[in-house]
Order: C-alpha cells, then sequence, then structure tokens
C-alpha cells in the first residue's frame, strides 16, 4: 500500500541534532506546534508562534564545524534540563548574521593588540574565581577567550557564565598573550581580552554523541554518525599546512571527517588543476538522465512523465558520450562526472559515487598511462608528501592471476603462489591427484619461518583455513619442512608423496629447513579465490606490510571475452566498446583474444582502469556479435555511437579514476563513507534523510506506474 510523507516542516525531530525553537519576536508565547493547520490557526487568531525549524534545516547543518573539540568538553545536557528558556533570553529577538574579523586558528602573534571578531561554537567554559575562561573554535581551529570583570561590563561576564558547550557566539575583544600558553594548539599563545559576547544560537537537546574525539572515548556508532552528520560528526582538527602530516594509508588513528573532505576538496584541485593547467584538458558535462544499455551492471531507472512508458537510467559512466566527444574532435575531455550503479554495496562501494573520467585521441596506451602516472606522482607528492617513482610495474593479467590469484595484487609483499602439479600429479594423495587429473590445479604458498603460524590455525575451522574454505576451496593443505628437510604433515599427504615427488615439491617451491607450505587444489579459479585471501590475510598478520610503503602497479592484458554459463554467452570482461590486441584479433580467435585494456592498482585496490577504444565501425559491430546482440538490436542500442564511427572517429583512450576510493586511501580511511559528505549505507539508504521513501500515488499515476511492493510491516 503506498503512502504519503508528511511534509518537511511537519516531522518531529526525533535525530538527536542540536536546534533551536525561534522567533522574531521575544514577547510571543512558546507555543509547540505540531502542524501547519495549527500554524494557521495561530496565524488567523494574531498570534506569534515559535515554529520548530523545518526538517531540512534541523538536519543539513552547517558542515564547517571543523575544529576538534577538546577532551575538557564532555558536559552534556541531559534531556530534562531547563536551561534553554533562560539561555535564549541573553540571545537577541532578532536574527543577526555577524561577520568575523579572524578565523580562530588563523590568528598569529603579529595580530597581538589588534581588535579581533571571532564566531565559532563554544569548545568549553570554565570559571576560575570570577574569571570567565572559554575556548571558541571554528573551521580554522580553537581560541581561547577571558572575560576579566575589571574589563567588561557586569552583563558581559553574566553572559558568558551562562554558556554552554556548542553555543554559537560571536566575540569581539582584542588578542593578546597568554600569560600560560598551551603548545599543545596552534594558537596556544594567544588570546581574547573580550569586550562583548553574543549569543547567536544555543543547543536545547542532549547530542547524540560527545563531540571530542579523545582517544579514550568509544567511537559512535556509524548509523548515528550518519543520521548527524552534517551538524555533529565533522567536528573535526583545521588541516596542518605540512602535507606530510595528513593520514596515511597506514594511519592506525580513526579517520577525521573534515580532514578527509578538505583532503578531497584538495584532490579535486589538484586534478583539474593539472590537466586543465599543464595538458590542455577541457571538462565537459555529460547527461545524468540518458537510456538504459546492456553489459553493465543494473540501472537505476527514473520514469518519464512526458512519455509514458518510457524510462530514463542513471548514467553508470559517461562511456559513450565521452567516445562521441572524440570523433566531434574535442581531443582532450575530462569530467568529474557522478555515476550510478544498482549492485550489492560494501566498504568501498556506493550506488552513488565520482569517477575522474578521462578520454584523449591519438595518444596509445602506453602514452596514456605515461600521463596519469605523472598525475598520480602529483597527487602523492602534494597530498602525502610521498615521493614516488615512474614507470610503474606493468604485469599482465595472465602472471598477476597466475602468482597472486588475483587482477589487483597488493605486491607491498611476496607470498608469490607456485604451480606445484607437476611434482604432485599421479601421487598417492588423492586430493592432489584427482584436481590435476580433473584438470585443475594445485599450488602453495611458501610461508618463511612457518613456526609464526599455529597448527590451529591451519587446520579445518582455523582462521586461516576458514579463508580458504569462504572462497570455495574444500580446505587448505599444510606441510612443515623440519629442521633436516623432511616433511612433517598429515599422514595421508606424507604417505601419498613419494620421495621423488617431495624433492620436485621443495624445489619448485624453494622450501627450506623452518618453512610451512600452505597447499590449495582444485579448479584454476577456486584455487586462486581461496588462496588470494590466505595471501591476504598472512601480509596483515604476519606485519609483511611496513608502514608508509606504496605498491602502484599497471595490470594489462586482460581477457577481451569470459563466458557466462548462467546465461550461455560471451561477455566483455571491461566492456564491449574495449579494442582488442591487434595481433590475436588478426588470428581469428575472437573469443580467446586480450583486450588493451589497463587496471591501475595501489596496494591490492584498483583505483582506476580504461582502455582503448573500438572506433571502427565493422569491428564493434563483431563484437556486439560475439556478446549475443544481433545487428538490429546493437543497432537499437548502439546506433547512435555506430553512426559516430563512420564520420571519421579518430583513434582514442581513455580512463576512469575512482575518486571516493582513492580519496579513502590517501585518507586512510577504512570506507569511502568516510570521504563522502552524505553517503548511503550499505543497505543503499540515507540514514540522514530517509530515502529511499514512500511517494504520494498521484505521483505514481502521473508517471503511469504502480507499485507491485508487498506492504511494509511495521
Amino acid at each position: 500500500m503506498l503512502t504519503s510523507r508528511a511534509p518537511c516542516g511537519q516531522h518531529r525531530r526525533a535525530d538527536g541534532l542540536n536546534s533551536r525553537p525561534f522567533t522574531a519576536s521575544t514577547s510571543a508565547p512558546r507555543v509547540p506546534v505540531a502542524s501547519r493547520a495549527a500554524e494557521r490557526t495561530a496565524e488567523s487568531s494574531g498570534r506569534s508562534l515559535a515554529l520548530p525549524l523545518p526538517l531540512h534545516m534541523q538536519r543539513c547543518g552547517t558542515l564547517a564545524r571543523s575544529s576538534v573539540a577538546s577532551p575538557e568538553a564532555q558536559a552534556q545536557h541531559a534531556p530534562g534540563d531547563n536551561h534553554a528558556s533562560a539561555s535564549e533570553s541573553l540571545m537577541s529577538s532578532q536574527l543577526t548574521w555577524p561577520s568575523r574579523s579572524h578565523g580562530c586558528g588563523a590568528v598569529t602573534t603579529a595580530d597581538i593588540g589588534s581588535k579581533v571578531t571571532i564566531c565559532g561554537w563554544v569548545d568549553r567554559n570554565r570559571d576560575m574565581g570570577g574569571v570567565q575562561f572559554f575556548d571558541v573554535r571554528d573551521h580554522s581551529g580553537l581560541l581561547q577567550v577571558i572575560c576579566e570583570p575589571q574589563s567588561v561590563a557586569p552583563e558581559v561576564s553574566r553572559t558568558a557564565s551562562r554558556l554552554r558547550n556548542e553555543y554559537v557566539v560571536c566575540v569581539k575583544g582584542v588578542l593578546r598573550a597568554r600569560k600560560d600558553p598551551n603548545p599543545k594548539i596552534p594558537t596556544g599563545q594567544l588570546e581574547v581580552l573580550a569586550e562583548s559576547v553574543d549569543i547567536l544560537n544555543v543547543v536545547t537537546r542532549s547530542l547524540p554523541f560527545p563531540i571530542s574525539e579523545a582517544e579514550e572515548q568509544e567511537p559512535p556508532k556509524e548509523d548515528t554518525r550518519l543520521k548527524n552528520r552534517p551538524s555533529l560528526d565533522p567536528h573535526l582538527p583545521a588541516p596542518d599546512p605540512d602535507p606530510t602530516s595528513l593520514p596515511t594509508p597506514s594511519s592506525p588513528s580513526r579517520p577525521k571527517m573534515a580532514a578527509n573532505l578538505r583532503l578531497r576538496h584538495k584532490l579535486l584541485r589538484l586534478i583539474r588543476t593539472f590537466l586543465e593547467d599543464r595538458h590542455g584538458f577541457m571538462e565537459v558535462e555529460t547527461p545524468i538522465l540518458t537510456r538504459s544499455t546492456p553489459e553493465g551492471a543494473r540501472d537505476y531507472l527514473v520514469p518519464s512523465r512526458v512519455q509514458p512508458g518510457e524510462w530514463y537510467a542513471l548514467p553508470q559512466s559517461p562511456q559513450l558520450f565521452k567516445q562521441m566527444l572524440m570523433v566531434a574532435g574535442m581531443d582532450r575531455y575530462y569530467q568529474i562526472a557522478r555515476c550510478f550503479r544498482d549492485e550489492d554495496l560494501r566498504a568501498d562501494r556506493q550506488p552513488e559515487f565520482t569517477q575522474l573520467d578521462i578520454e584523449v585521441s591519438f595518444m596509445d596506451d602506453k602514452a596514456l598511462q605515461s600521463l596519469m602516472e605523472e598525475l598520480v606522482l602529483q597527487v602523492f607528492d602534494q597530498i602525502l608528501g610521498v615521493t614516488l617513482a615512474a614507470p610503474f610495474r606493468r604485469i599482465s593479467y595472465a602472471e598477476a592471476m597466475d602468482k597472486y590469484g588475483s587482477d589487483k595484487p597488493d605486491l607491498r609483499y611476496g607470498l608469490e603462489f607456485v604451480d606445484v602439479s607437476p611434482a604432485v600429479a599421479g601421487c598417492g594423495f588423492k586430493v592432489f591427484a584427482g584436481a590435476v587429473a580433473d584438470g585443475g590445479v594445485v599450488k602453495a604458498i611458501r610461508v618463511p619461518d612457518g613456526k609464526r603460524i599455529s597448527n590451529t590455525r591451519i587446520k579445518p575451522k582455523g582462521d586461516i583455513a576458514n579463508e580458504a574454505v569462504a572462497a570455495g576451496a574444500a580446505g587448505l593443505a599444510s606441510i612443515r619442512v623440519a629442521a633436516d628437510g623432511s616433511l612433517d604433515a598429515a599422514k595421508a599427504i606424507k604417505e601419498g608423496l613419494s620421495p621423488e615427488q617431495a624433492a620436485q615439491l621443495m624445489a619448485a617451491t624453494g622450501a627450506q629447513p623452518g618453512d610451512l607450505l600452505l597447499l590449495a587444489a582444485g579448479p584454476r579459479d577456486t584455487v586462486h579465490r581461496a588462496l588470494d585471501r590466505v595471501r591476504q590475510l598472512l601480509g596483515r598478520d604476519l606485519g609483511l606490510i611496513k608502514p608508509g610503503d606504496h605498491s602502484l602497479l599497471w595490470v594489462v592484458d586482460f581477457p577481451m571475452f569470459e563466458f557466462n554459463p548462467e546465461e550461455g554467452r560471451y561477455q566483455a570482461i571491461h566492456h564491449p566498446f574495449t579494442a582488442p590486441r591487434p595481433d590475436d584479433w588478426a588470428s581469428g580467435d575472437y573469443v580467446n583474444a586480450r583486450a588493451l585494456a589497463y587496471d591501475l592498482v595501489y596496494n591490492g585496490v584498483e583505483i582506476g582502469g580504461g582502455s582503448l577504444r573500438i572506433y571502427r565501425r565493422d569491428i564493434q559491430q563483431k563484437v556486439f556479435e560475439l556478446i549475443g546482440l544481433t545487428p538490429a538490436e546493437a543497432q537499437s542500442k548502439f546506433g547512435y555511437l555506430l553512426d559516430c564511427f563512420e564520420y571519421g572517429a579518430p583513434p582514442h583512450g581513455g580512463l576512469a579514476f575512482g575518486l571516493d576510493r582513492l580519496a579513502m586511501l590517501l585518507a586512510g580511511a577504512p570506507s569511502i563513507r568516510d570521504v563522502i559528505a552524505f553517503p548511503k549505507t550499505t543497505q543503499a539508504q540515507c540514514a540522514l534523510t530517509g530515502a529511499p521513501a514512500a511517494v504520494a500515488d498521484k505521483q505514481l499515476v502521473e508517471l503511469s506506474i504502480a507499485s507491485t511492493a508487498p506492504p511494509k510491516q511495521n
């Protein structure tokens, strides 16, 4: 059953955010208003009522509360506190918009003696024998204010004494040197001798979590943070001007939201400057409302009111538009593009995301990769203060899968796979022999100094063995090499390997006394997935990843196609507009051709990927045919692109960086939600606004659609 949500202004606050009722007249009675109907009744009777802030104003407060609260700022108002009316009596009856002369963290010793006006939030307040001290913070930092009774009017001291944490204030006074400097903050040598203190807003609700992020505190739950993110979550330190002080991917500290957003802003600004000023790229916006296309993730669909029964799709990428821009002679295009994919979520995935989209004409894959390496070097230098070397390492897809079981391997540590199938083929251990006989493989990881790993962990139900099982393997076999070079393993393995096979196994793996061999057997894909998970766990658990290590590499020569057994057809691994390697295409073995595709991998995470594109109609139509599209279907879905190719399309190629993911890695954050101002949860919901939500029946009727979803149970 479809239901209509109440208008924004009718929602009651249930999210614990800071807000206050306000009115233009302090003489008017403060009568609660539960609905617009009550408001209209009040207006007709001539009364002035104090209305709750509209929902969008309550929840979407400033994102700029960006300086960390001190550990002392812990005093919270209990829900039953009745200080609000007394505090509000200190405020002006009119809304005011004061202008500050300085940021709280921007004053310096050169400003001593100057009249200053600062605005921000009260971090803490303390009474030292009649002398009031309180700290004010804004996006730039924190600054101490002092009210001396002999220097200010009594009402100023009285106002200062009634401040509470998170009150919004405007302070005017004289900047002077502190008698007791605080070396822990940049402005610790300075303070403001207050001449006036104006309260601009107060806190009338208990905070859902402490603003301070002192290490001894338990972090708030993520759903609480997301629900209150705009107003409360970004209370974090001002950025340090030294880029090397920004968090690195190995930093153990919890990400700071406001610092992450500043890092993201700096990243985008750097990218634009690099592409436009240094390399002549042009930013071109492409449509958000476009048409649905196959060969990708599930689309987000938007019904058309003016074309009943027809649908738009939100773009998964601007792929086809940027290719047509190349045909139009744009030569070097880029866009900070918003993209949408309706797929299962995880820590590094969101339904709406941002990517740096790039397309160029008359540039081969090596030249394009070199240009992107230059950009990445600039990013790491300017954001992290880290100097990297180019060119980056390049490995083929086949090598990556063979040695690491992944097309995005983390090369900060070793633990490469070794194919021991020839050594164990035909042995007496049926698991190994059967896997090879059935066309599968047996691969091993050699772990030096294997005594670091207990038998409990590699036996069934041990955490290491469970990683292999979670990837689909039947289990994980293990062999220890004794001090005398003999093999110590389960009885079935020891008895199943002849002395010659044992020697071949030792030689193939390079095992030494004290080493541990971990082996998986079965279909090649399953073995790769299993040992990849085991390798990643060992890399973390054994401390093989050193702080400050950075691994960047290109994975190239991906297969052009893979077979989809569920649909009984081939599908493109990247997308069907990727160009095949000319030598493979010329052989006529189309389904086994390699693509001119490339992915950029950083510390085991894909941060970018692209390819050279097909720019001839005949080859593009052949690719469509191989993935099961008839000529009529191809023309219906992609005719506008195919037609473009007949107007003199230039050779071109491109790439896209996942900006959310890159910002997450640069900030050392565990999730891309920590570098996005308004992210979705893993259930694709907005904890802040409640989206997605039901809409009125009238809206559905206008769109000529009806909902078949079962009614939700209350």
